[in-house]
């Protein structure tokens, strides 16, 4: 499997990330062993996770998907294999949120325990935290950097302004500075990502962890009508999905995945993996069928038409042009 450079990490990732939100939550204990199995088989090796994966389940406190990976990491003696990203920040408590120095420091820490490792490779703020003052967060940063329990740093859901603010602070005071962005971007959901981030992105050579790559499933073409979304946990949450511009999205997938003789999933996989701003996009599976269709997409080359198809699809019909550049 070819090896893409995350941003100016020094790390060198596979085209395709698992994500690790479903450990703990969907996935048990032993299917998780075997997904993760199956994934860095073929070739792949990096792994995204949460302290707060996964809080929302009932019963469950944040932190279960690091501590199955963990006990993954222990059974295959892979560490040296992946790359580990995970993140800080994300409200599991009132208690435990944000990104102040002390919390950080503490934070860190569970995490390296749960993971059963002595250092995380890439560690994210999960959620921008405009009460800390970016000096403060880095700062923290800095201190495990030094230390040696993180390699990298990396920022997701954060604003473009907010971004750039963020990495001026870096180069002002002589601190580390984000070298990822994880924001979520898909065919559907384009904007946000597109209208200012990328800039950004390709301005200070940022590697690009993209999540919700397939639009919490919408983008696999599985659900269809109203009945559909009772298919799975996520399928509430299709109904905003189902717009005009939705629909010319899932017909373009549906004549492109034809022709390819491929799945909705893979194309959908494979036009962000073209992306030359993209470093890996995020995917979930909860099976080794749904694992498979996803390790296919790294293998699919979409042609020029193709992707132009898609864009076309995907395009904002209040400026089509801007949304194919």
């Amino acid at each position: 499997m070819k090896k893409k450079s995350l941003g100016k990490t020094g790390l060198e990732v596979g085209p395709l990330a698992f994500g690790g939100n479903v450990f703990g939550w969907t996935v048990d204990e032993q299917t998780s062993f075997q997904l993760l199995d199956r994934f860095t088989d073929a070739g792949l090796n990096l792994i995204d996770t949460a302290d707060a994966y996964s809080s929302w389940a009932p019963g469950n406190q944040g932190g279960e998907s690091e501590t199955i990976i963990g006990k993954w990491l222990k059974a295959s003696g892979k560490r040296d294999n992946v790359v580990i990203a995970t993140k800080v920040g994300w409200e599991i408590t009132p208690e435990r949120k944000g990104l102040k120095k002390d919390y950080i420091i503490q934070s860190v820490e569970g995490s390296l325990k749960r993971l059963q490792t002595d250092y995380i490779d890439l560690y994210q703020s999960h959620v921008d935290d405009a009460s800390t003052p970016f000096q403060e967060t880095l700062e923290a940063y800095r201190t495990l950097l030094e230390q040696g329990k993180i390699r990298a740093i990396g920022a997701s859901n954060i604003k473009a302004n907010r971004l750039r603010e963020a990495l001026a602070v870096s180069k002002e005071h002589g601190l580390p500075t984000y070298q990822t962005l994880q924001p979520e971007y898909n065919l559907y959901s384009r904007e946000g990502f597109e209208h200012e981030l990328e800039q950004v992105v390709k301005e200070h050579h940022l590697g690009v962890i993209s999540y919700y790559a397939l639009a919490s499933g919408f983008l696999t073409g599985k659900y269809r009508s109203p009945e559909d979304f009772k298919k799975s946990p996520r399928g509430g949450n299709m109904q905003k999905f189902f717009t005009e511009r939705g629909v010319r999205i899932l017909a373009a997938l549906d004549l492109i995945s034809a022709h390819h003789q491929a799945t909705q999933a893979q194309v959908a996989l494979a036009w962000l993996m073209a992306r030359p701003s993209i470093t890996a996009p995020i995917a979930s599976a909860t099976s080794l069928e749904q694992l498979e269709d996803l390790i296919k997409a790294t293998q699919l080359t979409l042609t020029e038409h193709d992707i132009m198809r898609l864009d076309t699809a995907s395009s904002y019909s209040y400026d089509i042009v801007s949304s194919l550049q």
